[in-house]
């Protein structure tokens, strides 16, 4: 038996122009309609569930307006649709429905694909980061994700997905996501592949695993974004993670998720944002495993550093390290394998550092290089980290030292933050620039890769 009617507007416009029994026909023009915007593969089975009250995207609004106008011989708004207001997409809004989620996800991810040779990006909006932290978080769970629609997927399509995110995943520890070749064929394939398969037709329990992978997917492509200095479409691609981790009812993906995106704000200078996205992170993983726990607390600490909240960042730290020694007996999804006692003491060196305590930070030192080999930007973060800490200490003769062994890592390595993070020694070396084995330093630092120089940087290095 079919469900009833729920969106009468939307059923009277399409009756008076002419689509009443012809839905196929207004799915292929709509698809028309919407050719610039992606492949799009609306059916007669998309206009049944939009009128029994599933709600399309924003742009999907726009070519429905579009194409009723052209019959009707008049202007259509959106507003007379009948699906109330209109999402923002594109502004980093938590989309409200699963169905939003889908077509959000085809939005941006064809937006990413046109735009990657554009260097635009936009800026971080920490209130929109706290709007989706409180989305994930409080909003009421999706009853089904179930779907029916042109191309069947099952759970053999939906694990090919995992492996595909595993390689990005090794590409971008290794050589870091500054090349746009790599997001690029990423966007491509999500255009193409994934966003079919969430239009496509499943069960709830196969939907269910399909949001969590393509949440897998869209975080890492975010977190490729943010170490390629793409702040807004990180954001963005964070922001969609968040929505279809918690269509997948996958709560500890979102936590680690909002924690990423907690680590772009301290990255950016907002620390007090970070703190409070990190909190709700911690809230919402619950009685998490040992190692999602320690990953979560270390960038807790790092959020409480920035902010200049001494009692809350050692708190953490604690907290970090006894979960830390409880992972081998409770590791945690595999997604989450990466993080390590190195991870953690570089997260403990740049807290500290941030709170003055130098001593205490460059205790953390050595533990913060014992990092596995494919993780070469971390290694380079982490020593570039411990440069500047020992030159913020005033120990010039070790932070030389140390900056002196940058060249090796950085080779082949494409990532802003490294970038970011090799100028910022440069910055603090400089007022010493004056002692040659400093100005040497500081021209070796000149010539590196990944090194990026204000001008007023720059004059210093002579």
């Amino acid at each position: 038996m079919a469900r009833p009617v729920t969106n009468a507007a939307f059923e009277g416009l399409l009756l008076a122009a002419g689509y009443g029994n012809a839905h196929a026909a207004f799915a292929r023009q709509l698809n028309h309609a919407g050719r610039n915007e992606g492949a799009w593969r609306y059916d007669a089975a998309s206009v049944y569930w939009w009128l029994r009250g599933r709600r399309p995207g924003e742009h999907a609004q726009a070519a429905m307006a579009e194409t009723l106008a052209r019959k009707l011989g008049r202007p259509v708004g959106v507003t007379e649709l009948g699906f109330g207001a209109a999402e923002s997409i594109g502004m980093c809004v938590y989309p409200a429905t699963v169905d939003g989620a889908i077509d959000t996800a085809e939005l941006i991810w064809t937006r990413l694909a046109k735009q990657l040779n554009q260097h635009a990006s936009g800026a971080f909006d920490s209130g929109k980061a706290l709007e989706a932290a409180l989305g994930w978080r409080y909003d009421l769970p999706d009853e089904t994700v179930s779907r029916i629609g042109r191309q069947q997927v099952t759970s053999t399509d939906v694990h090919s997905l995992y492996a595909l995110a595993d390689h990005f995943t090794d590409l971008d520890r290794r050589h870091g996501s500054g090349s746009r070749h790599t997001r690029a064929v990423m966007a491509d394939f999500l255009v193409r592949q994934v966003a079919p398969m969430l239009h496509g037709t499943y069960t709830d329990a196969v939907g269910r695993d399909l949001m969590r992978a393509a949440a897998t997917l869209s975080g890492q492509l975010a977190f490729m974004s943010y170490d390629a200095g793409e702040h807004a479409m990180a954001q963005h691609h964070v922001t969609l993670g968040l929505r279809l981790a918690k269509a997948g009812d996958d709560r500890l993906y979102g936590a680690h998720l909002l924690a990423n995106l907690a680590t772009q704000a301290v990255f950016l200078g907002h620390g007090r944002e970070a703190a409070r996205l990190i909190e709700a992170a911690i809230d919402g993983a619950g009685r998490a495993p040992a190692a999602v726990l320690a990953r979560l607390h270390a960038t807790a600490a790092t959020a409480y550093g920035q902010s200049g909240e001494r009692r809350a960042c050692q708190l953490a730290l604690t907290k970090a390290e006894r979960a830390l020694d409880r992972t081998e007996t409770d590791p945690g999804p595999r997604w989450v394998g990466y993080f390590s006692a190195a991870h953690l003491a570089g997260a403990a060196l740049r807290c500290l550092g941030d709170l003055h305590l130098y001593t205490q930070a460059l205790r953390h030192a050595p533990e913060a290089l014992t990092l596995d080999s494919q993780n070469t930007r971390t290694r380079a973060l982490h020593t570039a980290l411990v440069a500047m800490t020992y030159a913020r200490a005033g120990d010039t003769d070790a932070a030389c030292n140390w900056a002196s062994k940058l060249r090796q890592h950085v080779a082949g390595i494409q990532s802003a933050r490294v970038r970011q993070r090799v100028h910022e020694l440069a910055t603090t070396l400089s007022p010493q620039q004056a002692s040659p084995q400093v100005n040497e330093v500081l021209q070796t630092l000149a010539t590196m890769p990944a090194a990026i120089y204000s001008k007023s940087a720059s004059r210093h290095i002579r």
